[in-house]
């Protein structure tokens, strides 16, 4: 029966030699896993300020005031200028921790896979997948309970009468009329608002005709106006609302970046390791991420409420 496993015997040995060699050594592990497409946290495109943690935890500053207390007043000739004394942010403190685990891949499971030696890929792509998820879920979730500001939406989106696009810059209005400098230029929603939004009459009428960057001929909408559109599951949102946001103040990843003997780094801060238990015949591929959202400004940050629950 095509799929059984474990099959009737060997057929890919020649391969496991291959695997073998790929999976004693940490470099070409890491080639092989920046050819694995899609393992892009959403974390980082929400949290981009890259804070580093010293002994295990990150010390920030929240809610500093980016103009001063005093106003500035009109000076006499020969008088001295007023002072002031500018306000610091609170204090905030986290502490990083390591997500992760090891997944076993046997010597049988290579050899006799359906799959061969792609198995090894889908172990990766698995064990990373899994990595992404629980991260995302704790950095969407610090945005979800520290963004307390809100707009309310026109009406549900998959209303006939939504208005999307108004709602999105009404919301980002409110947060630059704070005069904090903030520039909201990134939104964040589920899937499901995002194919809301891709196929909304009002939004589409305002696109380009006959350009194959339209969503109709296979293209995708990545921006809409100066906005950057972050897409993911509903289930890696608090709720399911839509954020605005400045993503160069919201805050960061607080990350542990030091790489242990025998990992593998990638870029977006996942880290493999591989090693080989002889007494089994098997693999361990250990998959790890030691990091902590930190959500330092959260007035840059606004949720778009009453779009409605859609996923």
């Amino acid at each position: 029966m095509p799929g059984a496993y474990p099959a009737s015997g060997p057929t890919l040995t020649n391969n496991l030699v291959a695997i073998d060699r790929l999976l004693k050594n940490p470099t070409f592990l890491t080639r092989r896993l920046r050819g694995i497409p899609d393992l892009r946290f959403v974390s980082d495109q929400i949290l981009t300020r890259k804070i580093r943690s010293t002994g295990g935890a990150a010390m920030a500053e929240t809610g500093e005031a980016l103009v001063n207390s005093r106003a500035i007043e009109s000076i006499a000739p020969g008088a001295e200028y007023p002072r002031d004394s500018p306000a610091d942010g609170t204090a905030m403190l986290v502490k990083v921790s390591k997500w992760g685990e090891a997944t076993p891949l046997t010597d049988e499971k290579i050899k006799r896979s359906v799959f061969a030696g792609d198995e090894v890929n889908r172990t990766l792509r698995k064990s990373a997948n899994t990595i992404i998820s629980k991260v995302d879920k704790l950095t969407t979730s610090a945005m979800g309970s520290l963004v307390t500001n809100t707009s309310a939406a026109t009406t549900t989106w998959d209303n006939a009468s939504a208005l999307l696009f108004r709602d999105v810059e009404k919301a980002a209005a409110k947060v630059v009329d704070l005069n904090q400098g903030y520039n909201p230029q990134t939104i964040l929603m589920s899937t499901t608002k995002y194919a809301m939004l891709v196929t909304d009459p009002a939004i589409a009428a305002l696109r380009r005709r006959e350009d194959s960057a339209n969503p109709i001929y296979g293209g995708k909408i990545e921006y809409i106006g100066k906005y950057r559109i972050v897409a993911t599951s509903v289930g890696n949102l608090p709720r399911d609302s839509v954020w605005v946001f400045d993503d160069q103040e919201l805050g960061g990843l607080a990350s542990e970046d030091e790489v242990d003997p025998g990992y593998a780094t990638m870029d977006n801060g996942l880290q493999f390791k591989v090693v080989r238990i002889d007494a089994r015949d098997s693999w361990d591929i250990m998959c790890r991420r030691i990091t902590a959202p930190m959500v330092t400004e959260p007035a840059a940050g606004i949720e778009i409420t009453g779009t409605g629950s859609l996923g």
